[in-house]
């Protein structure tokens, strides 16, 4: 199965159209999985854009409906590994869900945080 493990982070940036979106479309192929999480993840994000661009919150809303069309596969982490996970590459929980499921996946991670990225490179390089 190719596949590929997407943060909320690469995700947005697709969805909002930021700059950062057309690097992050170019770097997926194949399956997209994430946790469950990042459903409410992209929540957040649209509730920031639309709270700093009020007048602008329903292009917003309209960019993050487009979510919907995407073919994501959301899995539930196992979470009694979690704070392990999260303890040992000083991450958040919610990072490391992502990282989980890179990990059990055996999928690269696209994501545009450095912290989460530069963890997963150890865990991965550290099978």
């Amino acid at each position: 199965m190719n596949a590929v493990v997407v943060d909320a982070s690469a995700i947005a940036a697709v969805l909002f159209d930021e700059p950062e979106g057309g690097p992050v479309r170019a770097s997926v192929s194949g399956r997209l999985l994430a946790p469950g999480l990042l459903r409410y993840e992209l929540t957040n994000v649209c509730l920031a854009k639309i709270r700093r661009f009020p007048g602008r919150a329903g292009e917003i809303e309209a960019r993050h409906a487009l979510v919907d069309a995407l073919d994501l596969h959301l899995y539930d982490p196992q979470w009694q590994e979690l704070p392990r996970l999260a303890q040992r590459w000083s991450l958040s929980v919610c990072d490391a869900a992502y990282l989980q499921l890179a990990l059990r996946s055996r999928a690269p991670l696209i994501t545009l945080d450095a912290g989460l990225a530069r963890a997963c490179d150890a865990a991965l390089g550290g099978r």
